[in-house]
């Protein structure tokens, strides 16, 4: 399975990185819709995708207003976006505003529902984390193999059975920890924590994603500490591309 990683920034892009979206173009399955989504057209293989949402915020949404150049100029056919019913409202009543984007895609929405089958074998399900205003985990099952995606939480361990035994845990790190008390008042992870919770649960790999923007650097969280408690630990970069 081919994960491509478009944004692995969080609040807002810098020179370096795009803001959060994670695409698995060979099964039309895609995390978040950050200022990153404008690289989804390109990639494109199947005539549906599935876009889902882990929450509202705007860093993680915005993309959605570009799908038109997806449906202009690949072979999509449908556009399917998943989220709880708040995150779903929050996108129908303020982002596709009419004095905001008053030409609304043509995108199908659907609640969470408990388990999603995807293609290839895959079955989606999904966790509450705790963040401001809420925010959704994922993990997809396929037949030996396994994916999680976590993001804007804090790695407090309250979803370590959900994650249990993933090959792939994608995770976000905002920050270093040297603003760990920054993390906690804001809902977001530092480098130990997310470490520790890849070696608990057991976790084939651990990719970083949704890094501070006010670090264009290549290690704003110091890679060599999480290597230390967890040594398949990489930081993700826009446009890199993992097979597991």
């Amino acid at each position: 399975m081919r994960v491509e990683f478009l944004g692995t920034g969080g609040y807002h892009p810098n020179e370096r990185r795009q803001t959060t979206c994670v695409m698995l173009p060979e099964v039309g399955v895609i995390f978040d819709a950050g200022t990153a989504f404008f690289r989804v057209a390109s990639r494109i293989r199947t005539p549906e995708i599935h876009i889902f949402l882990t929450h509202a915020h705007l860093d993680h949404i915005v993309g959605l207003t570009f799908i038109l150049t997806a449906f202009a100029t690949t072979s999509l056919k449908k556009a399917h976006v998943h989220g709880t019913e708040a995150t779903l409202a929050a996108v129908r009543e303020h982002l596709f505003a009419k004095p905001l984007f008053p030409v609304s895609p043509a995108y199908e929405f659907h609640p969470l529902a408990e388990t999603i089958e995807i293609p290839g074998g895959g079955v989606l399900r999904h966790v509450q984390l705790s963040h401001p205003g809420g925010s959704i985990g994922y993990r997809i099952d396929w037949p030996g193999k396994s994916l999680a995606m976590i993001t804007d939480t804090t790695a407090d361990g309250s979803y370590v059975e959900f994650i249990r035994g993933v090959d792939l845990l994608i995770h976000e790190c905002y920050l270093s920890d040297s603003s760990g008390d920054w993390a906690k008042k804001t809902g977001h992870s530092h480098t130990t924590p997310v470490a520790e919770l890849a070696r608990d649960c057991g976790a084939g790999q651990l990719l970083l994603i949704h890094l501070d923007p006010r670090f264009a650097d290549a290690d704003p969280i110091d890679l060599k500490t999480a290597r230390g408690i967890f040594p398949r630990t990489e930081l993700a970069e826009d446009l890199m591309v993992v097979d597991f």
